[in-house]
Parts: C-alpha cells; sequence; structure tokens
C-alpha cells in the first residue's frame, strides 16, 4: 500500500463499463424487464376483451386522422371522424338520439336514424350500436289482437301537494278524499307499476285510422315490448284548477279566481321551466310561489326521464280538459275579459297556448273533458252538440285540435253496445273529429275498437277505489304500501260527482 493508510470505505477507483461489463453485470434484470413489460401489454389485451365497454356508445374506437395534407380535420377535412379522446361530437349527438329513440323501444327508428348518418359505415361506434339495437329489436314480442283488446286504462284528477290543507276538516274534505291522491301516492304508485312490467303507451298506438281503398277505418297498431312487460294508458281529468281548490270564490261565474293562500293544498297553474319541460306553479299556506313536481305532468314527466323504459315511444298521459274557468290554470273564458281588461286576458291565452305546445311537444296528449262538465249520457243530443260545440270554439282554439274524449263523470253516451251512426250522439261527436272515446268503468282493461270508434274504460285512482277496491287494484300495486297516512279513514261513500 506504499506506507499509505488503506480506507475500505473511502473512494474507489471508477472502472470504464464497457458494453460487455454492462451486458455481463445487468443482462438478468434485462431480461426480467423485458418479461414484465411483455406480461404486462398481454394482461392489458385480455382485460379489454373480457371486460371492455359493453355499450358500444361508450367505446372510444376511433382515432383522429388528418386530412390528405395532415391538417386538423376540424379546418375544413371530415368533421365526422373520430378523435383521439373518442367519437366526434357529430358522431355522440346521433348516438344520443338514437339512444333516445331505443330507450322507449323503437330500436327500427334509431337504426334507420343511424344508418341515414353519411358515412356511418366508417363509424366503428355507429355500426357496433346498430348492432346491438337489432338484437335487442330482435328479442322484442308483438302484443296479440286479445292483449290490444284488454289493454287498463287508470286516470287521476288533480294531486294534493299540501294533505293537511286539503284534509282541513272544511266542505271539500270529503270531495279530495273520494277524488284525490296526493303527490306521494302518485310517485309511489309509478314505482311500483315500474316494476310489475307496466310500460305507458297512448291510444294511438292501440289502434288509429287509416284510409285504403277499402275506405277510412282503424286498425290495430303494433305494439312490441320486451317479454313480461304489459301496456297501459294513463289520464288525467280536470287539469284546470278550479277555484275552488286554489283560492276564494266561484270562478263559475264572469269574475276570475286566481291563487291565494286559503287555498287548499294544489298546484294553480302549468308554466315551463328554464329547461322547457312542463312543470307546475304551487302557493304554499304563507304566500309564497314554488315552482317544480307539483301535479301529475311534472311528476310524471320527471319520471320518465328517470325511468325512460316505463314510456313506449315517448308516450305521455291525455290531459283532459275543460273551459268553464279556462284551461292548465290560466282563466282563459272568453266572458272573463270583460273583468281583466284585453291585455291580461289576452296574456294568459297566450301563456297557455304557449303550455299546451310544450305538452304536444313533450308527447301529452290534450283531450276534451267537455265544456260545463256535464254528464253527456244524461243530455240530449241537442245540448251534447251544443256543449261540444262551445269547447271547440273556447278551447280547441288555445290547446289544439284533439280526436280524444274523456267523458266527464265517465258518463257514456251509451250502452256496453258498439258505437253505430244511429246514434245521435255519437254522430255528432264524430263529425267534431273524435275518435277515441273513454268513460269510467270499474273494469279492468275494458276496450272496444270498431272500424270508426276506439273506446276504453277507465279505473279511478283515488281514495275511494284505494280504501273499497284494493284488491282489485292488486294487479297495478299494493294498496296498502302507497296509502297515505294523511288520509282521512274511513274514506266517505260516494257524493254522486267525478
Amino acid at each position: 500500500m506504499s506506507g499509505k493508510y488503506y480506507n475500505p470505505n473511502g473512494p474507489r477507483r471508477k472502472k470504464k463499463m464497457t458494453v460487455g461489463r454492462f451486458l455481463k453485470r445487468y443482462s438478468f434484470w434485462l431480461v426480467a424487464a423485458v418479461l414484465f413489460v411483455f406480461c404486462v401489454v398481454v394482461t392489458v389485451g385480455i382485460v379489454k376483451e373480457i371486460v371492455g365497454p359493453k355499450n358500444p356508445q361508450d367505446s372510444q374506437l376511433s382515432t383522429e386522422q388528418g386530412g390528405i395534407d395532415g391538417s386538423n380535420p376540424s379546418n375544413g377535412a371530415d368533421s365526422t371522424q373520430s378523435t383521439q379522446s373518442g367519437p366526434s361530437k357529430e358522431v355522440l349527438a346521433v348516438l344520443d338520439e338514437a339512444k333516445n329513440l331505443a330507450n322507449g323501444y323503437d330500436y327500427v327508428a334509431a337504426i334507420e336514424l343511424l344508418r341515414s348518418f353519411e358515412g356511418y359505415e366508417t363509424q366503428q361506434e355507429i355500426v357496433d350500436t346498430i348492432a346491438l339495437y337489432e338484437e335487442q329489436d330482435d328479442k322484442l314480442v308483438s302484443q296479440t289482437k286479445q292483449q290490444l283488446n284488454n289493454v287498463p286504462h287508470i286516470f287521476f284528477h288533480s294531486l294534493i301537494v299540501d294533505a293537511d290543507r286539503a284534509f282541513d276538516g272544511d266542505g271539500e274534505e270529503d270531495g279530495y278524499n273520494l277524488y284525490m291522491c296526493t303527490t306521494a301516492e302518485f310517485v309511489s304508485i309509478m314505482e311500483q307499476m315500474y316494476q310489475n312490467g307496466y310500460v305507458l303507451v297512448n291510444p294511438h298506438h292501440i289502434a288509429y285510422e287509416v284510409t285504403d281503398e277499402t275506405g277510412t277505418h282503424m286498425v290495430y297498431g303494433d305494439i312490441r315490448l320486451p317479454a313480461g312487460k304489459k301496456p297501459f294508458l294513463l289520464s288525467q281529468d280536470d287539469l284546470n284548477y278550479y277555484s275552488y281548490m286554489i283560492g276564494v270564490g266561484d270562478g263559475k261565474n264572469e269574475t276570475p279566481i286566481f291563487v291565494d293562500k286559503t287555498g287548499d293544498g294544489f298546484a294553480h297553474k302549468v308554466v315551463i321551466d328554464e329547461n322547457g319541460y312542463p312543470v307546475c306553479e304551487y302557493m304554499d299556506a304563507d304566500g309564497n310561489i314554488h315552482v317544480g313536481d307539483y301535479d301529475l305532468v311534472p311528476l310524471l314527466e320527471k319520471f320518465i326521464q328517470e325511468h325512460p323504459g316505463f314510456s313506449y315511444k315517448g308516450a305521455r298521459a291525455m290531459l283532459g280538459v275543460t273551459g268553464y274557468e279556462g284551461v292548465f290554470g290560466y282563466r282563459t273564458k272568453p266572458s272573463y275579459e270583460g273583468k281583466m281588461g284585453t291585455e291580461a286576458y289576452q296574456k294568459e291565452v297566450e301563456q297557455a297556448k304557449q303550455v299546451a305546445q310544450c305538452l304536444r311537444d313533450h308527447g301529452w296528449i290534450i283531450a276534451s273533458h267537455s265544456y260545463g262538465h256535464p254528464r253527456y249520457g244524461d243530455l240530449t243530443a241537442g245540448r251534447v252538440d251544443a256543449d261540444s260545440t262551445r269547447w271547440e270554439n273556447t278551447v280547441q282554439v288555445i290547446v289544439g285540435d284533439t280526436d280524444v274524449i274523456l267523458y266527464p263523470h265517465g258518463s257514456d253516451i251509451n250502452s256496453w253496445r258498439q258505437y253505430s251512426f244511429a246514434n245521435e250522439k255519437y254522430k255528432i261527436l264524430y263529425e267534431d273529429g273524435y275518435r277515441y272515446f273513454f268513460n269510467v268503468d270499474s273494469t279492468i282493461g275494458w276496450t272496444q275498437i270498431t272500424d270508426t270508434s276506439f273506446r276504453g274504460g277507465r279505473v279511478n285512482i283515488d281514495g275511494y277505489r284505494m280504501w273499497n277496491s284494493a284488491e282489485k287494484l292488486a294487479v297495478f300495486f299494493d294498496v296498502e304500501s302507497v296509502f297515505d297516512p294523511r288520509r282521512p279513514t274511513p274514506v266517505p261513500p260516494l257524493s254522486g260527482s267525478m
């Protein structure tokens, strides 16, 4: 060591690292690293194949492709090309539109839409979605004619928002208890019907009018649903918000009655929210106005948005309106103009028209419930004609044409026998454009379809029916579990009005 002290922990002279020396020292770790990377790649590939996205709309198979000169497609090249982050916005838009159709079991329309997209064959997401929808469409089952002849129809009146105000012991309490449901009961009923496989359809899905070489007549529709699903019809009577429900006074005379905090706990008007959907205004006991899900329309609309499979091809309920106090909570009775002034009256009319269009745009069917709510079965043909004409002149001009009538009080113009033009009342209503006629019948699923008419019975869902016919309603829902504990019991006997 030449006399120098040797420190074994001191710095050592580094030897020059050659390629051979490097490979000799690290060959084991190099081989291990290569094998590890290989295993990772293989494993990821297998996992993607097994648990990759099942919904082709969620897959991101395409990569961005530049134009011929390598430019970004957004600068004039084909904007439908996919990007590295997934499908283009145009592809996503058509996939989303098709998904909305498929959610309502209209796979045929969804496939047609996707195939109308220019160059869809080059878009793997669209091709995969078409294949998926074709597979799902093949599983649908057509309803038989017998099934279409027995589609049940349930209906409600305005829903009670505040049970304490409705059931406060005044002169209206018994009527509310008999003929109304609370919002909580309605939501529970819809949830149970959804779980029990019911799917909302409209009457035009069941049968519709055509004109061919044999003339104009009704034909059965082709409702195709997954096995185990059951179609049903739904309607609401008196979407008018009468004065006795929302304030003080009698709007049947020439004085319009508007909402007051002394009302009985109901919504008082259908309005359009910031997203373009129909909702309701509601005034609480302190006089504060709230906007939201305060009646059947917004509650059902929200439920279908959350459970799109509850609605067949976008179906919504039928909404029956009278005219003697206005429609949808707007005071549109023509004689009100003198008391309100022309400007205020025309504002009511215009807002009601906008609401009617909004409802139609979202699939709701607006139906006649007569002008003055008389029992058509007890009227002469002349009085039926007069009432129907008045509805056309004062209500139809606001809500638009309709071919559906929901008989007030459920009072039909004929016995159980088929309609014929020998029945003067039927002839009048037919000439007024009606083809779908609904009474109130406790029979579940009573339907009668002829060459000129679709006629059906409706089952009232209310306090009276739930209290007295729980076993009959069990086909739809369990009454005990939905019955609102705030409802006074026993529910009183019928008072003869509906």
